[in-house]
Formats: C-alpha cells, structure tokens, sequence
C-alpha cells in the first residue's frame, strides 16, 4: 500500500504528461491525425492555406528550401492570426525552368522543376480534395513570383465552377511580392542592392528566423548574367529587415483573405 502511495505522484505525472502529449496545438494537418482535422472543420475551422514554395537554387548564400521553409513559416503564422484555419503540406515542386535544355533556375545544381500543368492540376486537385472535406475557403499562397500566374489561374477555374457553392478558393496576390522591398529602399538602401530573387528580402528573412539556412561568408552581390544565381548585395540584409518584411506579408494576406471571406457572405 505504501508502495503505491509513494508511485501515486509519479503515475499521476506520467499520465499528465501523456495528456499533454497527446492534446494536438498545431495548424498544420500534417501533425494532425484525420480525427483531428474532421473534428477541427466541425468545430468551424474551414479555412485552409495551400502554400507553395520551390525547390531551386539561390545563389552561393542561400540553401535550395529557402522558399519551402520561409512559406511553411509565413502560412503558420496567418493560420494563428485569422485563427480558424489550417495549413496544408507546402507544395515544395513547382515549375523552375525547362529541363533539357535546362533554362532558368534549371541551370544550377540540385533544382527540380515540373511542367506548369502538373503544377496547376497538383493545385487543382489539392483543392477539390479540401472542398470533398467540407473546407469552404482554400486559400494559395505563393512564395514565388513563378507561381503565382497558375495560382491564380486554378482559383479562378474553380470559383467558376463552384459559383452555386459556398466554397471559394482564393489566389491570395496581396502575399507576394509584397511592400517588403518597397520598404527597405526607404531605409537608403538602394534598388540594385535590395536586388530581387534572393536579394535582400528573403536573406534579412532567414537572418531573422533561421541564419543556418545562410552561408555568411558567401554573402557576396550578384548581377543578372554573372553566374551566381541571384541579384542584388545580400551583406546589406538584418534581421531588423527581414522581421519588417515578414510581418508585412503576414498582416497583408491576413486582411486579404479576411476581406474576401466576408464578401462571399
């Protein structure tokens, strides 16, 4: 008896800690289990956010997840934000260039590239699945220029279709490029400098969140034609900068979508 007096606080604490363990505090369907994700759409959360990053190079600076890591991060932060949505897998394969003949981003080790059409019908059919689940806002949002144009695209193909529903799918355009680079050209830093695929914005955004995605002594400035695979003078970049530039994008497509969903009603 004393023996089980003695463990009770123990057992006590096990078991509080399996609770914990279990209880699911993530947006991303991913970590959820389809209990879970049933149970959250019954329980009015019938927003989700399909976001779609990019395998592809980045300059001799950056690592080739850049998109996929910014955009997981960025999505996460609107679904808390609005706080009845969920985040889906990011779609990490997207249209780079073409393959043979390799073009654009293709020219350079380790990125992957799909044909525009796959892209759109991999978008497509995430969607339809999402509405089959009973989600009534399917949010695209695109952390690449390159993906925008068949966001759009799809979402315009499906709300046509979907027009007597109460289902809309949304190409959340406000997300990207944003005012972020805009806003450090006001901060005296100049045009060339703030430069554009992996410049200024997306480095000052990984010097803030995650500096082990940059390889600092590589943080030299690229000019298109030279080879290295971006533009701009990524030694330029702070944290200071990239935590402005996340919060821009984030409040930005949280009012978007915010906007759109009361339209609809």
């Amino acid at each position: 008896m004393n023996d089980i007096l003695q463990k009770a606080p123990l057992l006590l604490g096990l078991m509080l800690t399996a609770s914990i363990a279990q209880s699911p505090n993530s947006v991303f369907i991913e970590d959820l289990t389809w209990i879970e994700v049933r149970d959250a759409i019954d329980q009015g959360r019938t927003t989700i956010i399909v976001p779609t990053g990019g395998t592809e190079q980045n300059g001799p600076h950056m690592v080739l997840g850049k998109h996929n890591y910014l955009v997981k991060y960025k999505a996460g932060e609107i679904a808390n934000q609005l706080g009845d949505t969920l985040v889906a897998p990011v779609v990490a394969y997207v249209p780079e260039g073409d393959i043979d003949p390799p073009t654009s981003h293709m020219r350079f080790a380790g990125t992957i590239s799909i044909p525009e059409d796959v892209f759109g019908s991999v978008l497509e059919f995430t969607a339809r699945s999402f509405r089959q689940h009973g989600f009534l806002d399917i949010a695209f949002i695109g952390d690449s220029g390159g993906n925008q144009a068949t966001q759009k695209f799809v979402a315009e193909k499906l709300n046509e279709e979907w027009t007597e529903t109460n289902v809309r799918v949304h190409h959340v355009s406000d997300f990207y490029p944003g005012r972020g680079d805009d806003w450090v050209i006001s901060q005296n830093i100049s045009a060339e400098d703030v430069g554009g695929h992996a410049g200024t914005h997306d480095t000052s955004s990984l010097l803030y969140l995650n500096p082990s995605m940059l390889r600092l002594n590589q943080m030299k400035p690229g000019r298109p034609g030279d080879g290295q695979g971006h533009t701009g003078n990524p030694a330029v970049s702070t944290p200071e900068f990239g935590e402005r530039i996340l919060n821009m994008q984030i409040e930005d497509a949280v009012g978007q979508i915010t906007r759109e969903r009361l339209a609809k009603r």
